[in-house]
């Protein structure tokens, strides 16, 4: 077996029982307070799962101890059934095909769009190659297609400075994606987005639902009615009810807590 096999067999990912998430126990403490008090929660093989709640109902936390950010007091995360994300690092997770997106664009705003997708595809591999190596043929092809998917074609030799805010956001998500994540995490993308752009958002997370899995968490209740099909409602770090957008929304307990209605 050569090297590089090792390492493909090493990273994959086990998903032969349909699940690609596993989170059961788990239980986060900070001087106290139960940021995750006993949570569960599973994620499919390919789904896009909305995850909503009030300020305060874990759902950062979450996405910390997912990417090994956060260590918890007890519980386990697996990605797959082989990855035990407790016992990695956060360079580790990246490596393993987990990508998160968080609420601000974190893009390189003197550089082309191209380049920001390149800079990504790069940093998947060896830093110092990715600074004295181009790009061959079948690179330049995955990110013309990146290009097309995130709506940037158009944009992809202008400075990624001159992109309004929601092109940010997608090229942000196409960062990701040149990394060809299996799971991604999506936190709050259309705050601050116009609405056409939070209708072009939408249509983005659901045409990439299938060949990832997409884990949103957003606030804006219209996008998570426009886009959801599950939908995991958080409160004091447990899950507080899940299912059909339609059944969770005129639950008495969640109209009580978050929708105010």
């Amino acid at each position: 077996m050569t090297s590089s096999e090792a390492q493909t067999k090493e990273t994959s990912v086990n998903t032969s029982h349909g699940c690609i998430l596993y989170i059961e126990g788990l239980t986060v403490s900070f001087d106290g307070f139960k940021a995750l008090n006993d949570l569960n929660l599973y994620i499919d093989e390919g789904e896009l799962r909305c995850i909503i709640g009030p300020n305060g109902a874990g759902k950062t936390t979450m996405m910390d101890v997912i990417t090994g950010k956060t260590r918890p007091d007890q519980g386990t995360v697996f990605f797959g059934q082989n990855h035990d994300l407790t016992k990695m690092t956060e360079y580790e997770i990246s490596h393993i095909g987990i990508g998160r997106k968080f609420q601000k664009p974190t893009v390189f705003l003197n550089h082309t769009v191209f380049e920001n997708l390149e800079l990504a595809l790069q940093a998947k591999k060896d830093v110092w190659t990715s600074l004295t190596k181009s790009l061959n043929k079948e690179q330049k092809g995955l990110i013309e297609e990146d290009l097309v998917t995130i709506g940037l074609i158009e944009q992809k030799d202008l400075r990624a400075g001159l992109l309004s805010h929601g092109q940010k956001q997608w090229l942000e998500i196409g960062m990701l994606l040149v990394q060809d994540p299996q799971l991604l995490l999506i936190d709050e993308p259309v705050a601050g987005m116009t609405h056409q752009e939070t209708e072009r958002t939408a249509e983005l997370l659901e045409s990439l639902a299938g060949k990832h899995s997409v884990v949103v968490v957003e606030h804006e209740m219209d996008f998570i009615r426009s886009i959801a099909n599950r939908v995991t409602v958080l409160h004091e770090g447990s899950v507080l009810a899940e299912g059909k957008m339609e059944v969770v929304q005129n639950d008495p307990k969640v109209m009580e807590v978050y929708l105010g209605s």
